[in-house]
């Protein structure tokens, strides 16, 4: 054998070990012991800054409490941290490094780690080391649990050890391990699919199921291929308001509550509506992924500006598939498409930053509201996008092809050939199944600021729809172009519409409402009733008093009933002809 390829043989041998324990789960402190062999006579361990599915930094590190490092007899090893998630140990004459750290463990969301007395949940990306030349080596974690509990995970595991072929995979393989998980499993297209449910709730089976094989059958028959061969859904049922989910290769972490309601009304709707984005993530971002993305750097942001197809597109295809497989009705899909329209035409950052920047600057302040109207919304935004560019297709290629087929294109010519797509690739993909220029789409409002709601209009006229347009029902809202929320007790102002009456007599976010005509703004648990009020006086000037950084002012508002927020909404258009009728039922697989 030649020194070469004695030299390859150690380094495919190697692999990076991880111990993973705990005595005070109370405490939310997990230890983790990581082991792995070396070579150097300095040796770089790096925590991941982030998690892909979340395009933010993390800076996990800040959870960590104690760290040392050591060699294969228990000598410690001195050590440096160079930057906030890196560290240089000296291992000069060491065989094997033994890193000793814990971790605090104590939020719980779908993108999270937490420890109690119930459960061992943990996003390995969140708070495993690595070292950086052996990403692509084998890991293995040991995990020491309760004899009782049950380990629900997409990554091969037995015996409470999981295997992955890299760290890529441990960190993309996220685990709930508890003795109280409730567990079914059903078959699509030959892959398996889990439902593992932890958290207090009553399970109807056969509900889930029932719709769960509807869209998940869809998916597959849809892309024709699929990166997995058995695929996890796990659920973190909370016993409050929650609504998270984050996407994984063979798995998605679902947080949602209350549980009481999980299987009625609108949080029902919300759990398929993201359990179904969540699975096409498999393919579009977890597979099709930007060249920026491809492979992922764990240790600085992946900037891009696909953010509108890998979250646009995803959040349309959530919805869209769910009506187009049967699992919702109209009704329900109408109202999750006017759910994206209202926050389109409320977002007035639309107007400063395009859908593409906005996906850049993610990395910025891409999930809080940031400075008003700085930004736009890459899931909204996209979304709406995604539709235009499906009928797009559709509409030049008279029906023969739509974004169904970019998608399969992206999968199969750079997703399987192990390369990412640009952003002038998803422009072409797109042009080359329309059969013509996509230029002004992706010129002036993907890469633009220009209002998008002609397009919209003659997307939804294509199907035989139309956009509808009324005045808010509040008429704070409609006529003064202020909307309100309860924040601690108080009634803030959280939008203003821009140029309208209150934008002119000095309103601005965050401002605090304090009387109206002299009464009193009151607030409960229910909200404030500055909208009553208003409501209640109706078409008259209105002396308000407002705090603004702590200065009391005042200001007489003359209402412009209609003139400002508006309630949005896709309905059928009452006269449609035979063209339109087919238009609709070949793209959502319903009668019109």
């Amino acid at each position: 054998m030649s020194p070469r390829a004695v030299s390859e043989a150690i380094f495919l041998s190697l692999t990076m070990k991880y111990i993973i324990s705990y005595t005070k789960p109370h405490n939310h402190f997990i230890d983790i012991e990581f082991i792995t062999e070396v070579m150097q006579d300095e040796t770089f361990v790096q925590l991941p800054a982030w998690r892909p599915g979340r395009y933010e930094l993390g800076n996990f590190a800040k959870n960590i409490q104690k760290w040392a490092a050591f060699d294969q007899k228990g000598n410690a090893l001195k050590f440096q941290k160079i930057n906030k998630d890196c560290w240089k140990v000296q291992t000069k004459g060491v065989s094997e490094l033994h890193i000793k750290y814990n971790y605090y463990a104590a939020d719980l969301n779908a993108g999270s780690t937490f420890l109690d007395a119930t459960q061992l949940y943990m996003n390995p990306v969140n708070c495993c080391v690595f070292i950086p030349e052996k990403m692509n080596e084998a890991c293995e974690m040991k995990l020491i649990l309760p004899a009782d509990y049950k380990i629900a995970c997409g990554a091969d595991h037995k015996n409470n050890v999981i295997n992955c072929k890299s760290f890529h995979e441990l960190a993309d393989s996220p685990f709930i391990a508890s003795g109280a998980l409730q567990h079914n499993k059903f078959v699509c297209e030959g892959k398996e699919f889990n439902l593992w449910l932890q958290g207090e709730c009553k399970a109807d089976w056969s509900k889930l199921t029932n719709d769960f094989i509807k869209f998940c059958n869809h998916q597959l028959e849809m892309m024709k291929q699929a990166p997995f061969d058995a695929y996890h859904f796990l659920f973190q049922i909370v016993p409050f308001k929650m609504y998270h989910g984050v996407e994984h290769t063979t798995s998605t972490v679902l947080a949602l509550g209350p549980g009481y309601n999980l299987m009625k009304g609108e949080l029902y709707e919300n759990v398929l509506g993201v359990c179904c984005h969540e699975l096409f993530h498999a393919w579009n971002i977890k597979t099709i992924r930007p060249v920026e993305m491809y492979p992922y750097d764990y240790t600085k942001e992946n900037y891009s500006k696909l953010g509108y197809v890998c979250e646009g597109v995803t959040t349309y295809y959530g919805d869209y598939l769910l009506f187009r497989s049967g699992v919702f009705k109209e009704q329900e899909y109408l109202k999750t498409f006017a759910e994206r329209l209202q926050k389109h035409f409320d977002n007035f950052g639309r107007n400063n930053l395009s859908v593409a920047d906005s996906s850049f600057d993610t990395w910025l302040d891409g999930y809080v509201p940031g400075i008003p109207n700085r930004k736009t919304n890459i899931y909204d935004e996209g979304s709406l996008l995604a539709f235009v560019t499906d009928i797009f297709i559709r509409k030049n290629s008279e029906n023969k092809y739509s974004l169904d087929d970019v998608m399969r294109y992206l999968y199969n010519e750079f997703a399987l050939k192990n390369k990412g797509y640009s952003d002038k690739d998803y422009k072409g993909v797109v042009e080359h199944f329309a059969g013509t220029s996509y230029d002004n789409v992706f010129d002036n409002y993907i890469n633009g600021t220009q209002d998008y709601e002609p397009l919209l209009i003659d997307a939804m006229s294509f199907i035989g729809c139309e956009l509808k347009m009324d005045p808010c029902t509040k008429f704070n809202e409609n006529a003064l172009g202020i909307k309100v929320n309860e924040v601690a007790g108080i009634c803030k102002v959280v939008s203003v519409y821009p140029d309208s009456v209150a934008d002119l007599n000095g309103l601005a976010i965050n401002d605090d409402i304090l009387t109206i005509n002299n009464i009193q703004i009151k607030t409960d648990s229910s909200g404030t009733n500055f909208t009553e009020w208003c409501n209640y006086f109706g078409n008259v000037p209105l002396q308000i008093t407002f705090a603004s950084s702590g200065i009391v002012k005042s200001a007489t508002l003359d209402p412009r009933p209609c003139a400002f927020y508006k309630t949005v909404k896709m309905q059928k258009s009452l006269t449609v002809n035979d063209d339109q009728k087919k238009n609709f039922e070949m793209w959502c697989n319903n009668k019109f």
